[in-house]
């Protein structure tokens, strides 16, 4: 056997583990097999169901019924956890349906829109199962775990071949300016692209302080389903820390790379349309916050086939952006070309050309500024209107995330972490 093929069987071995007795599931996909893109958007009722009511499914589920105040035809239906206490409290503040397992939820015929809030080593197989049920997603980024590169694909191919719409939860991409400046790349203001930079700062590291435990005495059975929450991770004896704050371990998640920088580097290579990187190097570690796993402090370069560098910093042990801040993305970027430079400043995006340009600094007042809440609303556009072009949408997300996946792999590695642009793999 080829290494490529063991690779793809051992894939499906763990997918096979982690979706066990899928029949729900699979019934609700044929049901909608028959339906064209627009009878299902067509439809004035959206059923809303989230998956995952921690910390960030909290987040959804107020942006949800706050949807569903202002909008008669939008309903919160249905939420899912492993943790009954947890889902049970959703459900009952919600008057939404419980459910324990997210492929029952998905067999849920009430249910039209999925938003998944889960730890991100299950998004892309909630995300995959959703969409083959017929089910428009909103996302929690990341798209997927950094060592799920494989799963990540077969995402982006699911998604397309549904014809359902995908937003990803890199909610600063609601914010008018980064399209406005992707224009004016397009439209050659800063002439060939040759550089940028972005990042994140933060105090905190959101695992052994920021995630608290609900019930430090709490142990795996009906209440508490460890087995589900481990999913396709290396399989562990039930830890409460893990549980509660998986964000400080690698099984489940990855520091700034993964958590933080989805929101700094989507709307940098959504402007430059930067396509898949060719090459990514990174350093770091865990410099403040020993506790963890995962690093606090991380530092990556992405290089890009048409002449591109980004350069993607950050640390969670201080807060201090280094230029202004703007919303969920963090330290501004600064996209550079031959002929000039764009950045923000307060409520204006700027141009400054670089010496010996010809062209004239300019200042363009940006027409929207970010709101969570018009990110859900986005994808229910999108939907009413049979599109699939949301802000954040899985071909985005894919090139994207691959970016990230290179840098903690080369990170992890010690390595220069390339990209195989034919076979689209990650070669370190």
């Amino acid at each position: 056997m080829t290494n490529k093929q063991d690779n793809r069987c051992k894939h499906a071995l763990t997918r096979r583990s982690f979706l066990q007795h899928t029949t729900t599931a699979a019934v609700a996909a044929s049901t909608l097999t028959g339906l064209s893109r627009h009878a299902v958007a067509a439809n004035d009722r959206i059923g809303v169901a989230v998956i995952g009511t921690g910390g960030r499914g909290g987040s959804h589920l107020s942006m949800w019924d706050r949807m569903a105040q202002e909008d008669k035809n939008v309903e919160l239906v249905a939420v899912c956890d492993t943790y009954r206490p947890r889902v049970d409290r959703a459900a009952k503040r919600y008057k939404a349906k419980a459910y324990m397992d997210h492929r029952e939820l998905l067999a849920d015929p009430a249910v039209d829109v999925v938003s998944i809030a889960t730890p991100d080593h299950h998004h892309g197989y909630q995300a995959i199962d959703a969409v083959k049920a017929g089910k428009d997603v909103y996302c929690e980024k990341p798209v997927t775990h950094w060592r799920q590169f494989d799963l990540l694909k077969e995402l982006a191919f699911e998604v397309k071949k549904s014809g359902r719409a995908f937003q990803l939860g890199t909610q600063g991409m609601s914010d008018s300016a980064w399209h406005q400046m992707k224009k004016l790349v397009q439209d050659g203001l800063i002439g060939q692209p040759i550089h940028a930079e972005c990042g994140y700062f933060r105090v905190g590291d959101w695992g052994e302080r920021g995630m608290p435990i609900d019930d430090p005495n709490v142990k795996p059975g009906p209440d508490l389903n460890w087995e589900a929450f481990l999913g396709d991770s290396p399989k562990r004896d039930f830890d409460v820390s893990r549980y509660f704050r998986w964000r400080m371990y690698e099984d489940y998640a990855g520091g700034p790379c993964t958590d933080l920088f989805p929101h700094s580097l989507t709307p940098v290579t959504s402007i430059l349309g930067a396509g898949f990187p060719s090459s990514a190097v990174a350093t770091g570690g865990k410099f403040r916050y020993q506790e963890r796993e995962v690093p606090d402090t991380f530092n990556m370069l992405v290089d890009y086939p048409s002449g591109i560098t980004i350069a993607v910093l950050g640390t969670q042990g201080n807060n201090h952006q280094g230029a202004e801040s703007r919303g969920a993305g963090g330290r501004l970027p600064i996209i550079r070309g031959w002929d000039g430079s764009l950045t923000i400043e307060a409520e204006e995006i700027v141009f400054r050309p670089t010496q010996g340009s010809e062209t004239k600094a300019q200042r363009f007042a940006i027409e929207r500024k970010q709101e969570l809440f018009n990110h859900f609303r986005n994808l229910v556009q999108c939907r009413a209107e049979g599109r699939v072009d949301t802000w954040s949408d899985v071909e985005l997300a894919y090139q994207t995330q691959t970016a990230l996946i290179m840098g903690y792999l080369a990170l992890r590695e010690g390595k220069t972490a390339k990209f195989d642009a034919k076979k689209e793999t990650i070669v370190i």
